[in-house]
């Protein structure tokens, strides 16, 4: 009897410790798949925060060197016609990069990026002549610190903000309408009412991209050829560029002291 149920235990043991192995083994596979995963994640948010701040420093450059030129200065702002037609190939810039990334090569697409991003900083350096240079400067600091905040939010939050980017969006319709009508009325109180609003819109907007980024990550299959990784980085890169630039403007007309 009692080799019997000495036998019954070890058999116990024997399958409970099987039972244990197989558990561990089926587990390394996943964690692994996991850990690829966050790896690649953060590679491809690594990539479009790179891009972005490339962007942004391309066009502070721009407009700080033209700001210091008084021929360009003449040339550019002197033109009413050559000053518009900068803003229309703007948005023809975004468009295209928008509607087309997919289809182009990536060295287009990183071309064109980096051509919007100059052409900003050619139509910004009107900035350094109505606002101080330390106004600008400060406000740069507390639109970075706000950025950042935002991001960090909609990279980590387990809540959903698809809804809140819906609405966000609605209200960017509605500052694009309200700053159209202004340019006619000239209102500065409507004005000043617009960048409040436009604050809260880009606040939430950075949040909601950076959440859509992260899903765009993750999403991504295996394989995924390095070209088609970088047209996603360039295109993530320019929905968080202009969510930057776009907050920058509405704070500094809230809080740059001008000339």
């Amino acid at each position: 009897m009692q080799d019997k149920d000495s036998q019954g235990q070890k058999v116990g043991c024997f399958s409970i410790s099987g039972i244990k192995q197989f558990e561990e083994a089926n587990m390394q596979p996943v964690s692994l798949k996991q850990t690829q995963i966050q790896v690649q994640v953060n590679e491809f948010i690594r990539s479009v925060y790179n891009w972005m701040a490339i962007g942004l420093g391309l066009t502070g450059l721009v407009a700080f060197y033209v700001s210091n030129n008084e021929s360009l200065q003449r040339i550019i702002f002197g033109n009413q016609l050559l000053f518009f037609g900068l803003i229309i190939g703007q948005f023809a810039l975004v468009f295209t990069i928008s509607a087309r990334v997919h289809k182009m090569q990536a060295s287009t697409a990183t071309g064109l990026f980096m051509l919007y991003a100059a052409l900003n900083g050619v139509v910004f350096s009107s900035i350094f002549l109505i606002y101080t240079k330390s106004s600008i400067t400060s406000t740069f600091f507390i639109c970075a610190a706000t950025f950042i905040v935002c991001s960090i939010y909609g990279m980590s939050t387990k809540r959903d903000l698809t809804s809140l980017g819906g609405f966000m969006t609605m209200g960017l319709i509605g500052i694009i309408i309200a700053s159209v009508v202004n340019l006619f009325i000239r209102s500065s109180g409507m004005s000043m009412i617009i960048s409040y609003i436009g604050v809260i819109v880009f606040v939430g907007l950075t949040a909601y991209d950076t959440q859509k980024l992260k899903a765009m990550a993750l999403s991504q299959p295996e394989g995924l050829g390095a070209a088609a990784i970088r047209k996603g980085a360039i295109l993530g890169a320019l929905t968080l560029y202009l969510d930057f630039i776009n907050l920058f403007l509405m704070l500094l007309r809230i809080l740059g002291s001008r000339r």
